[in-house]
């Protein structure tokens, strides 16, 4: 089943500082900050939501469709999509526009410094769902404003189940317009924070706001996440990773999980740990796309961690 992926394309930078940030920001000058950070360590990294969201679907098994904008910078990702094997005919180049990218600074600390520019994400309305064929599935993932409001509603409009994962980019949408793109979608995850702003947001409690979808997926970290569906809550453990190196992403190979789950019909338990067991794989390497893992090698994951085969 080809599921139609709809979110940003974007590039991160991450810089170390092998300091503290603390040792050369003065409480007492910082409303006259200047400040310069040497950082020798440098590394550039393929991501964005919907890159990343469908590289593990790939490894699933999966049929991810890519549909997003990038700018005059987009060579290397289209290159890399290709040795993938990831349909990249959906990508469209904005002219004069960088792609999406994340400039991150760290310390020893582990504390971040990170600029982001949108560029081209910021005209993802460009792209129609319409514009694609044979998609039985999508997502929404965080992406320019109006081009989330777009595509949900060309979602809806074409009958096509989808699954709205606002993310990052839920606090640019009032109450009435998440209470909206709520009842347009079929599915809606979020992390435990954003779950919290999207109740003071619509002024509504969890409970109710899943009865908007057919299923209101809650993910906590280390707590393991919780599935709303059918009036019933199934809270579902995480799985342990082999090491916790970095979690950059990993909300987006979760996703992976739940949307193969529901390309294949397979039930919420299944979905649910199916999906955490990608976000294992995940943060046990750097980036959000370094991970690898064949179909066959994840299934044995997930034997391992619950005792039978989930497919």
């Amino acid at each position: 089943m080809t599921t139609l992926i709809c979110g940003s394309i974007a590039y991160d930078t991450i810089m170390v500082f092998r300091d503290r940030f603390k040792h050369h920001i003065l409480p007492e000058q910082i409303h006259i900050l200047n400040v310069s950070f040497l950082v020798p360590d440098m590394r550039r990294e393929f991501g964005g939501c919907a890159g990343n969201i469908a590289y593990n679907l790939l490894l699933l098994g999966g049929e991810p469709l890519i549909m997003a904008t990038t700018g005059d910078d987009s060579a290397p990702y289209r290159h890399r999509l290709g040795q993938l094997g990831l349909d990249a005919r959906h990508l469209r180049d904005v002219p004069g526009c960088f792609t999406a990218q994340a400039f991150i600074t760290t310390d020893l600390d582990d504390n971040q410094i990170t600029a982001f520019h949108p560029g081209a994400m910021n005209h993802s309305h460009l792209n129609h769902v319409g514009d694609s064929q044979g998609v039985k599935l999508g997502i929404v993932s965080p992406d320019g404003r109006d081009g989330m409001l777009q595509h949900a509603r060309e979602f809806a409009a074409a009958g096509i189940p989808f699954v709205f994962d606002p993310g990052q980019g839920l606090p640019m949408f009032s109450g009435a317009e998440l209470l909206d793109l709520l009842r347009l979608a079929d599915y809606c995850t979020v992390n435990d924070y954003e779950a919290k702003l999207l109740c003071e947001r619509t002024g509504k409690p969890i409970e109710t706001l899943a009865k908007e979808v057919r299923a209101l997926i809650v993910t906590l970290g280390a707590k393991g996440s919780q599935i709303h569906a059918a009036g019933k809550v199934l809270e579902l453990p995480c799985v342990a990773a082999a090491a916790l190196v970095d979690p950059t992403g990993c909300g987006d190979a979760y996703r992976s999980g739940l949307l193969y789950g529901i390309a294949n019909g397979l039930d919420w338990e299944i979905s649910g740990r199916l999906a955490a067991l990608m976000g294992a794989l995940k943060i046990a390497q750097r980036g959000g796309q370094n991970h690898k893992a064949s179909r066959e090698e994840i299934a044995a994951r997930y034997k391992d961690a619950f005792g039978h085969n989930p497919w």
